[in-house]
């Protein structure tokens, strides 16, 4: 087997390969290092939005020293997790997958890396998630900035922010953490916003180190209980029902406690249906917005100057440095590996219209080919390691059927595919993310990034591989 990708669903494969016995595979990471988005998002701030207990292997519980893990306290976990399970061992990095092709003669994938080295093995596995493509919108002059640009996946360490002028465009979840940051440094900060997001207090606190006995009794009893939570908060996006209004209000409240001008409170609220964007969870976004130097600018930016960011009005903002907090590209799924399965069919072709695979996972013409985080599997509400968990269960027991003998190869019948997909557009029509504008959807316009129940019902849907959805004879 070999897996494309050492970020946390990669590394949670490998450890349970390891675990139900698998040793033969090898995962592939282009990077000098493991730890996907948490190795590369080391802005000032960065932390996860879900609570530590919840956003860990279940398999791996851990005694975190705060409810909110920072970036260097996840990245360090996972490297704790490699190391315990010793997948050093199967761990090839600095090593850039090109292309992937289905050879039908011998029934195998072969992998051509960036050095030219072909790679061949029975299963493959991209596990390269949906927020590794940084997106850097298309706005005309960036390239004529004479200051410092960079993206807040690719934080520029060695530009001292100290006395600048800085600009941070975007509002997302990234821009949330960066802001308070920047505002501490910068001698002026403006804030270009499109829209508003719904901002939550962030309840954080500092665990008390306990005994490893005890410390994995509480671990688990804070996951369930925040796993709880998110589930019975799943309704109020995919039903819309009326507890999305509380978080509403709870929104209105902080936001009238924490910004003191009426007309910045006023281009603070959000126009957009709650949920529909991801909502930010913090407690010091909106209290920046008091201090005299950060300035909160809402007028269209029209194009990017020598100097600065000039917008639609008019006015030309000059400053030093321009911070894209703008997101990923993450309904491009696979979009830097040329995969051809079948018949030499190209999976970008097959995905022209957005990505689609049954169960997120498997795609008809693409044999023994399995997605980690791929289309349908991110979560509005809760953690996507309970998802790739679940994914992680069903290639493990794809595996014991092949390794058995009953297919060589497993390969999803296109009316199974289809008629997920169908099921799939039907129930993301009527959710909170199909009315506005956000980066759930794809091209089509279809929500092509989430699924559209509780985290229980996929966990039910893929417990075992049905043999019914796969090509007979395989």
């Amino acid at each position: 087997m070999l897996i494309v990708g050492a970020g946390l669903s990669g590394l949670g494969l490998g450890m349970a390969l390891k675990r139900s016995g698998h040793h033969h595979f090898t995962i592939l990471e282009k990077a000098d290092d493991i730890g996907g988005v948490w190795r590369d998002n080391t802005y000032p701030g960065a932390a996860c939005d879900i609570p530590a207990h919840l956003y860990s292997y279940s398999f791996e519980p851990h005694n975190w020293t705060q409810r909110y893990a920072g970036q260097r306290e996840i990245l360090d976990y996972l490297r704790g997790c490699a190391d315990k399970h010793g997948l050093d061992e199967h761990l090839r990095l600095g090593t850039e997958v090109r292309r992937a092709d289905f050879d039908e003669g011998a029934g195998r994938w072969r992998v051509r890396t960036g050095t030219g080295e072909i790679l061949e093995a029975d299963v493959l596995v991209p596990a390269c998630g949906q927020l590794n493509q940084p997106f850097y919108p298309d706005i005309p002059g960036a390239d004529r900035f004479t200051g410092k640009s960079f993206h807040s996946a690719r934080w520029d360490h060695s530009y001292d922010l100290r006395g600048r002028r800085v600009a941070v465009i975007g509002t997302g979840a990234s821009a949330i953490q960066i802001v308070p940051q920047v505002a501490a440094q910068a001698a002026h900060l403006t804030v270009f916003q499109r829209s508003a997001p719904y901002i939550v207090p962030r309840w954080d606190r500092a665990y008390r180190r306990r005994s490893a006995g005890v410390g994995r009794l509480a671990g688990k009893a804070a996951r369930l209980g925040w796993w709880l939570f998110n589930e019975s908060a799943v309704p109020g996006l995919t039903r819309r029902w009326p507890i999305s209004r509380l978080t509403s209000y709870g929104c209105a409240a902080q936001l009238e406690r924490q910004v003191h001008d009426p007309s910045v409170r006023e281009r603070l609220t959000p126009q957009d249906e709650v949920g529909c964007k991801r909502i930010g969870i913090s407690s010091d976004y909106y209290p920046t917005f008091n201090r005299p130097h950060v300035e909160l600018v809402t007028d269209t930016i029209s194009e990017i100057t020598e100097h600065g960011v000039r917008t639609g009005r008019g006015a030309e903002h000059r400053v030093d440095a321009i911070i894209y907090a703008t997101g990923f590209c993450a309904t491009n799924f696979l979009a830097s590996l040329r995969i051809t399965g079948r018949g030499r069919r190209v999976l970008s072709d097959t995905w022209r219209d957005g990505a689609r695979a049954h169960l997120g996972m498997t795609v008809p013409g693409f044999p023994n080919m399995f997605l980690l985080y791929g289309p349908h599997t991110n979560v509005g509400a809760g953690s996507v390691v309970y998802m790739v968990e679940s994914q992680i269960r069903y290639i493990i027991d794809a595996l014991r059927l092949i390794r058995r003998g009953r297919r060589r190869h497993l390969e999803v019948r296109p009316e199974t595919e289809a008629s997920f997909t169908a099921e799939m557009r039907r129930r993301l029509s009527g959710t909170v993310w199909a009315t506005c504008r956000n980066w759930y959807r794809g091209t089509n316009e279809h929500v092509t990034t989430n699924w559209p129940g509780q985290t229980t019902e996929y966990r039910r849907r893929t417990r075992r591989v049905n043999l019914a959805h796969y090509q007979p004879g395989g």
